[in-house]
């Protein structure tokens, strides 16, 4: 299973020539729908699955939307590891399944000075964006916990083998056994930093390599 290396760190702008704090720039936030009742909220490092719709403030046009340009298909993401634009990494954090967002997203938390693709420069931009569903996250302590079987904190190569035969069942692929061994050999590898056979919550949860 490919996962995205995570580096969570705090968006904080300083200007040291004046001795000021800089005003972080802001998502202004509408909150479009809200379910009644939110058995859990999105958090940095959780994977979503929205549908959404993009549009430039300016004139109210439509640049993209999941439901026309995507083959009616949402989008997963993972939340607050520069995946997506700064913008949605911190205006859909706490946000309930079901849950329905207006997001203006100033230039500076878009794609900036120099643009992307249809997006020209210094453009504000307004999401409406649906959740879908939360997943944990590659690196989460819960992913984790989730695939130590025996809850002894470690996981065995035989543990890795069973989440990654679920992990391709679930997404509908083949499950052929001596390619899950190389794959589960190849993870050891990288992950099981001290060689003792087993990949640690510390060595799973910090350690950079993708698992």
């Amino acid at each position: 299973m490919e996962a995205t290396f995570w580096t969570l760190f705090p968006f904080v702008l300083v200007a040291f020539g004046t001795g000021a704090l800089i005003p972080e720039p802001e998502v202004k936030l509408e909150i479009l729908h809200k379910p009644f009742i939110c058995k859990r909220k999105t958090k940095l490092g959780d994977m979503l699955l929205v549908h959404y719709e993009g549009y430039f403030e300016k004139d109210g046009s439509l640049f993209h939307s999941t439901h026309k340009y995507n083959n009616g298909q949402p989008t997963w993401f993972t939340l607050g590891i520069n995946e997506v634009i700064k913008g949605w990494d911190k205006g859909l954090v706490g946000m309930c399944i079901g849950e329905k967002r207006k997001l203006t997203v100033p230039p500076s938390l878009g794609y900036g000075k120099e643009g992307k693709g249809k997006i020209p420069p210094e453009s504000t931009l307004i999401f409406n964006i649906e959740l879908l569903e939360i997943r944990n996250g590659p690196r989460s302590h819960e992913s984790f916990q989730e695939m130590d079987l025996n809850d002894d904190w470690k996981l065995s190569r035989e543990e890795v083998k069973i989440y990654l035969k679920k992990e391709f069942e679930r997404h509908g692929a083949l499950v052929n056994d001596s390619h899950h061994d190389t794959l589960v050999e190849d993870i050891f590898s990288k992950e099981d930093e001290d060689t003792d056979g087993f990949i640690s919550a510390r060595e799973f949860v910090y350690k950079h390599d993708e698992l």
